[in-house]
């Protein structure tokens, strides 16, 4: 996450070293993720409790770094039933593991805004690699006079992997839910401090 907001955007004087250490503004972002239900549709849903830093190096990207920490049982679907489901026992069982997590390890540049971060991903009690595709969307003051910087992410996960893998058959064939899970990140980042780039 962090690798894009560590490169100034052309026409953005005030912003060319956005190196610091911003925190995630929750109100104006979004965590989420879409997944293929009963083989036909994709059923959306967004975290509404999470907090992450990024330590930004607008001289070098590369030495950018992300955390993000998410409360589970905060999931909405658009359904309580469902949303009682997936934080229950049979997926994210959020009375057991209260939170999920990604560290970054690394940022590699992709050409122009568009970065590839590396990092873990915690689920439950299973940290594996992952990597989130993201692309800078700019910084700017806000009428508050807080510094922001915000950028896009997706990623594409198997939830099997973290052994996230109920499921039941359709009497026409295939699975209710899909295995491969989108993850969406649309994040606003607020800078808390001033550091210098080596």
């Amino acid at each position: 996450m962090s690798s894009r907001a560590g490169i100034a955007a052309p026409g953005l004087a005030p912003h060319k070293d956005l190196t610091g250490l911003y925190t995630i503004d929750p109100v104006h972002s979004t965590i989420g993720f879409s997944v293929r239900h009963a083989m036909i549709t994709n059923v959306r849903a967004k975290f509404t409790a999470f907090e992450g830093l990024l330590k930004l190096d607008g001289h070098c990207p590369a030495r950018s770094e992300a955390y993000l920490s998410v409360q589970t049982c905060s999931l909405e679907t658009g359904s309580p039933e469902r949303d009682a489901h997936v934080t229950g026992p049979d997926f994210l069982d959020s009375a057991s593991f209260p939170l999920m997590s990604f560290r970054s390890t690394e940022v590699r540049h992709s050409g122009d805004d568009r970065f590839r971060m590396v990092g873990h991903l915690r689920i439950k009690n299973l940290e594996l690699p992952v990597h989130i595709d993201l692309e800078f969307a700019g910084a700017s003051r806000d009428p508050d006079g807080l510094n922001r910087v915000g950028f896009e992410g997706t990623a594409t996960l198997r939830r099997s992997d973290w052994g996230l893998d109920w499921n039941t058959a359709l009497a026409g064939g295939g699975v209710l839910i899909s295995d491969k899970v989108k993850l969406t990140l649309d994040v606003s980042a607020v800078r808390l401090e001033q550091t210098d780039a080596a």
